[in-house]
């Protein structure tokens, strides 16, 4: 499984942790998950951008719109957590 394909099966988890998380009452559910959503997207991030003189291609693309999917998953499930996310790391 490649590093692309792994984090878009922890982002596809997510409504389903979400829903568990808020009829549970566990929300060290969504923390782990939480977790698990950023070490499953720190592989891609170097390969999001292109590199010097390479120009951008629609793999480039692709990686970017899942990095922000998982930035966006990150910040959400921080919001519900009560913890603000930074705006830039």
């Amino acid at each position: 499984m490649s590093e692309a394909e792994a984090l878009l099966a922890v982002l596809g988890d997510h409504p389903r942790v979400l829903a568990a998380t808020a009829t549970q009452h566990t929300p060290d559910r969504l923390a782990r998950h939480l977790v698990t959503v950023a070490d499953a997207a720190m592989p891609l991030l170097p390969a999001v951008l292109p590199r010097g003189a390479e120009k951008p291609s629609a793999a480039h693309r692709a990686r970017l719109a899942l990095a922000e999917a998982a930035g966006t998953v990150l910040a959400g499930g921080l919001s519900l957590l009560g913890i603000d996310a930074p705006d830039h790391l």
